[in-house]
């Protein structure tokens, strides 16, 4: 369902991504960690077709995103990290416009409607976004990423901002949507959310994808207990760390 094959985006010399290859099957919920600056945002954005590949390709439900963008995007809902909302728009407004950038016609109502009562934002939807908090623009920006029933979504850092109650409520969505074949890419610094939610993690560190599999997977490779990532998470991002032996990484 999303492919990234010898994915690279250089800065001039610098390699913010370095021949990243991965795969993410339907109805899979993959978590994508790493430090600050390993190259987690660039890669999304590259998946996105906002930036540019310096080589390698991107494929989204068997959409190539450079070829073609409007197909890959037309299946794939998108929660950037630092999201963008025409703020003098009503939640409502903003939502109606959406679902006109996705030709939603049909039922585009109905759905609005379910999708603010499940994100608890019914009673704000003819308020200006701009007096909306952070938390409810971040659900508000979740429902507009839902509205034409994706195939695929993409989220980066959504637990930003989001209080316990939305937290969990984010977290029963990503498995609801992940049961009914919807694939989940996440990009989060919450350790807790990824070794709670996701079936398969991949560890990103100086644009290289340095190990990727199941929990167990990780827990052996960094050789600590089951049960304690974010210990695996430091031993292979830690300085000096040796490199992932055969098997480890899965293109």
């Amino acid at each position: 369902m999303i492919r990234l094959e010898n994915l690279s985006k250089h800065y001039g010399r610098v390699a913010a991504v370095d021949s990243l290859n991965l795969e993410v099957e339907p109805g899979e919920i993959f978590g994508f960690l790493g430090p600050n600056g390993a190259g987690k945002t660039t890669t999304i954005r590259v998946m996105m077709g906002i930036l540019r590949p310096t080589s390698g390709r991107v494929t989204l439900g068997g959409y190539d995103v450079e070829r073609e963008p409007e197909k890959a995007k037309a299946i794939t809902g998108f929660v950037p990290d630092r999201p963008f909302i025409y703020e003098k728009l009503s939640g409502s407004e903003f939502l109606k416009f959406i679902g006109g950038l996705h030709h939603v016609d049909e039922g585009l109502e109905l759905r609005i409607q379910e999708l603010l009562e499940h994100f608890e934002l019914s009673e704000w939807k003819d308020e200006l976004v701009e007096s909306y908090s952070h938390g409810m623009k971040q659900r508000l920006v979740l429902c507009a990423s839902l509205l034409h029933r994706p195939r695929i979504l993409v989220v980066d850092e959504p637990m930003v901002g989001i209080d316990p109650k939305g937290a969990r409520t984010l977290k029963d969505l990503f498995l609801s949507l992940a049961k009914g074949g919807t694939t989940v890419f996440l990009s989060t610094h919450s350790i807790g959310v990824a070794e709670e939610v996701c079936q398969r993690v991949g560890i990103i560190h100086k644009g290289k994808l340095i190990a990727s599999g199941t929990m167990a997977d990780l827990y052996r490779l960094a050789k600590v207990e089951e049960g304690r990532l974010e210990s695996a998470f430091l031993e292979l991002t830690r300085d000096g760390a040796s490199p992932p032996g055969p098997g480890t990484e899965r293109p």
